[in-house]
């Protein structure tokens, strides 16, 4: 194998390829980064075998020659310790160039590294994913629905199935809802043209995480295809590729009541400095919790911290219905609502004091966050 590519082009591919390989793998092999050089391209693949990252440069990208492949082949090299190579090589181009014995040998300018590789046919084959059952999305949706949601999925791997976001498709409409079982995080978004009747899968939070980093804020589509145990993102050039998690998702829909006995809108901006401000005294009592009191036309909120004193804050309201209430809630599940809600306006209604209660954007069904209350009043 030999060819000669553009370095800084290679970094940004090589760096998105190393988002998939872990060091905490089983199989050394996968501590690497396989190149598989062919005519016209050369293919990228990092996985950890939970998340598998494919990535293809072609020979040309705007009319501009990036790569040139003078003998086919295919090599893994070792992932970080290649990467840094290549960051550090003083040209604009780099060679590299295998041998019979899976050595490399990286130029650019004076410098030259010799590195040892292992076999490629050892590189286990990436998971095939039919791309029958297909939807197509705007980054700009997709990189939305992983903000609004995928905060909210569990760290704890006690119930795994909790540390994915949950995907369900029904009657053209995409539910994604995620959950700790603390709070909740669902939004929904109708499919303007898909073939798929009904899905229902659990996307790791994680992998979702590692997506969202690659995928840039493009004004292009994505097309998201669903296998039984794995789901493919395509964009552009790369293929991204998770393992979905087993396991049945909890049936939340009951979660969510019918009519409230308070509800209130609130200007975002506000409420949420308001909640940091009160905050500071509700990390130092080492629970995070703030009281909020609602009546008329404002809302009260409140922390105390033994060591340090009490904080009071009030925060008018634009709209109050029904009787008044007091709840206590974990700052941080409320800060982290907020953000994902992202407009000027909240709707908080409250369903009684040990009920959870919701956000929602004041004029946006599609987008609903769910608090579980604490217990101090």
């Amino acid at each position: 194998m030999k060819f000669t590519i553009q370095r800084d082009y290679f970094i940004t591919q090589l760096n998105d390829t190393l988002k998939a390989i872990s060091p905490r793998t089983t199989l050394p092999v996968l501590t690497g980064i396989k190149l598989d050089a062919h005519d016209n391209r050369l293919v990228l693949t990092g996985s950890d075998s939970e998340v598998s990252i494919e990535i293809t440069i072609p020979s040309e990208l705007n009319h501009e020659e990036i790569l040139t492949v003078e003998d086919k082949g295919a090599i893994v090299l070792p992932g970080r310790f290649f990467v840094d190579i290549i960051k550090k090589l003083p040209e604009d181009t780099v060679t590299i160039e295998t041998n019979d014995n899976f050595q490399a040998k990286i130029t650019s300018g004076q410098s030259e590294f010799n590195v040892s590789g292992i076999d490629s046919d050892q590189y286990p084959l990436l998971p095939q994913v039919s791309e029958d059952e297909a939807i197509t999305l705007p980054v700009k949706v997709l990189k939305n629905i992983i903000k609004q949601t995928n905060f909210a999925v569990s760290t704890s791997e006690t119930r795994p199935v909790l540390t994915g976001v949950n995907w369900m498709i029904r009657e053209g409409i995409l539910n994604c809802t995620a959950t700790d079982s603390h709070r909740l995080a669902l939004r929904k978004l109708k499919l303007e043209d898909t073939n798929i009747d009904e899905i229902n899968v659990i996307i790791p939070g994680k992998a979702l995480n590692e997506l969202n980093k690659i995928i840039g804020d493009s004004e292009d589509t994505i097309d998201i295809f669903f296998a039984s145990n794995q789901v493919l993102f395509k964009f552009g050039h790369i293929n991204f590729i998770s393992r979905l998690l087993e396991g049945n998702y909890p049936d939340t829909s009951r979660l969510f009541p019918e009519s409230s006995e308070t509800a209130l809108s609130i200007n975002n901006g506000d409420f949420f400095h308001a909640i940091d401000r009160a905050s500071l005294l509700a990390r130092e009592g080492g629970n995070n919790v703030i009281k909020l009191s609602a009546n008329d036309n404002s809302v009260e909120l409140s922390s105390t911290s033994p060591e340090i004193g009490t904080v009071k804050e009030d925060v008018k309201t634009s709209q109050f219905e029904g009787s008044g209430i007091k709840i206590s809630f974990n700052s941080k599940y409320m800060m982290d609502a907020l953000r994902a809600i992202d407009v000027d306006d909240v709707r908080i209604e409250f369903f009684g004091t040990m009920r959870p209660f919701i956000l929602k954007p004041e004029e946006d069904e599609n987008l609903v966050q769910l608090i579980l209350p604490i217990r101090t009043y």
